[in-house]
């Protein structure tokens, strides 16, 4: 292993002179990407529809081809499904990364191309692994094996007659990877694409508790279920005294913050370092390209061409939008990209936030969907999980799950919010932890802040504690375990609090 380790330092070493070369020069990594996309998808019915032949420029796509949803784009989509090809993009689409979203039962189906696997995916999971060697040239991440914690949907195909499949995102990548990726990963694939969640969780747990695992990628609130149960099988106290040589955990699909000092205990390693990807069923678009920062660097070569919409102009029925170069800092846009599987400006549904434009770098705000704004307070899931992650280390609390909602207006009460949280270590006075999480929503967010003067429009928030176990069994119930699965930060409506009390009380 230590002869591997060297080697595929030593190869992804070299890709940080093209990271360097797009962090340099942007715009024009862009443009030459932009071009080459519409080039190359010319020919297809959705490139005859909208003229691709003769777009020489932005401006001229801007104005022929819509910004659009997964609906609209769901009649070409469904074709691809049932075997047409060429509709969207030239090459052969056998491959689609199904996604139920958070808000719903609905999935989604988005093609991936073979491109998009090799240009993107792929790429950037060999990215994230040589930025992290290049800033620490002395890792030993290669000695053992990476676990990867995901594909909580078994590959299954649409039809005996066709050569296509669908599962979520991470098991498409695992079932595609490359033979050197597959040796240097953990668990077997036979139990990485187990679809049913629980099983599979004892199943990873005793197939890696005995392997060398040097790091580990997944969602925070599903790795953390492993990790507990491999110290029950083990009856250690730290993952540590399982996994001495485990360096690094990447993380994705929710905001870390909340979770790290639940990790660090969990782990018991002070040298243990976290990373953090901007993964989606869509497409690989960021990187944590330093320890010391929780900024993600934009990845501006991976067949992507961005655009953004200022929020303040989301609900325009044609919105416009603006390139790389026009961006600004500290503004909220939501997210259209246009991708070498066929996705043409398409809106992701996700909103960031510009940190830093020399080179681009982003955080990620919120959903477009997810947000609270029943009073015209604003509220996104940044502001959120940060003033948890606040109201944590103020009361020394650690938490599993949260969610929140609105609290509406009666003749005989005002309105405000009602904050559902499950504890892992509860906070050593819940009002002081509920006082810290309004101060801190009120520093974060002016609106909010003016909202609540004086409790004219918002009272202060309700805090309320629930059972360990109630987002998992709620989740559960939801037929949304594992995987890409995350729960509603936030929601305008009181729909998912009232299910989750729901829940509870029949269960009392």
């Amino acid at each position: 292993m230590a002869l591997i380790n060297s080697i595929l330092s030593w190869v992804m070493q070299k890709r940080i002179h093209e990271v360097e070369l797009f962090m340099k020069y942007p715009v024009e990594v862009q443009n030459e990407l932009f071009e080459k996309l519409v080039k190359q998808a010319k020919d297809t019915e959705y490139g005859e529809k909208y003229h691709f032949h003769s777009i020489t420029n932005h401006a001229e796509f801007a104005e022929r081809v819509p910004v659009v949803t997964y609906e609209e784009l769901f009649p070409y989509i469904s074709r691809i499904m049932k075997g047409e090809q060429n509709l969207l993009w030239p090459s052969e689409i056998r491959w689609f990364a199904k996604s139920s979203g958070t808000t719903n039962a609905k999935s989604k189906f988005i093609p991936v191309s073979q491109e998009a696997l090799d240009d993107c995916h792929f790429k950037g999971g060999k990215d994230l692994i040589s930025i992290y060697i290049n800033n620490h040239p002395s890792s030993k991440l290669f000695d053992g094996k990476g676990l990867a914690i995901g594909g909580s949907q078994q590959i299954n195909q649409f039809d005996p007659k066709l050569n296509s499949y669908y599962g979520d995102v991470s098991a498409v990548i695992m079932k595609n990877l490359p033979l050197w990726a597959q040796f240097v990963r953990t668990p077997s694939l036979e139990i990485a694409l187990m679809d049913e969640w629980e099983e599979k969780i004892e199943r990873m747990a005793l197939a890696t508790a005995n392997e060398n695992v040097t790091s580990i990628s997944g969602v925070p609130t599903w790795t953390i279920l492993l990790l507990q149960r491999i110290l029950e099988i083990k009856g250690k106290s730290y993952i540590a005294e399982v996994w001495p040589n485990l360096e690094l955990f990447i993380h994705g699909a929710v905001a870390f913050p909340p979770y790290k000092s639940l990790f660090q205990s969990l782990i018991g390693n002070p040298r243990m370092r976290f990373l953090e990807t901007y993964n989606a069923s869509e497409g690989f678009f960021g990187i944590q390209d330093s320890i010391d920062s929780e900024e993600l660097l934009l990845m501006l070569d991976y067949g992507i061409y961005y655009e953004f919409i200022p929020i303040e102009n989301l609900q325009q029925e044609n919105p416009t939008t603006i390139e790389l170069e026009q961006v600004q800092l500290n503004k909220n846009y939501a997210m259209v990209i246009t991708t070498n599987a066929g996705l043409w400006r398409y809106k992701i549904g996700d909103t960031m936030r510009f940190t830093s434009i020399n080179p681009f770098r982003i955080k990620i705000t919120g959903r477009t969907k997810h947000f609270i704004n029943a009073f015209g307070e604003e509220l996104v899931i940044e502001n959120a999980e940060s003033a948890i992650t606040k109201a944590c280390t103020e009361t020394h609390a650690e938490i599993t799950n949260f969610t929140a909602g609105p609290v509406y207006l009666t003749s005989k009460s005002k309105g405000g919010h009602q904050w559902i949280i499950e504890f892992s270590k509860d906070p050593n006075d819940i009002e002081i932890f509920a006082v810290v999480l309004d101060r801190t929503l009120k520093k974060l967010n002016s609106d909010y802040e003016a909202k609540r003067y004086k409790d004219i429009a918002l009272q202060p928030p309700i805090v309320q504690k629930v059972p360990n176990g109630t987002f998992y069994n709620w989740m559960k119930r939801r037929g949304k375990l594992g995987g890409q699965n995350k729960v509603p930060r936030l929601a305008n409506s009181r729909e998912f609090i009232e299910d989750i009390l729901g829940m509870i009380a029949a269960i009392k």
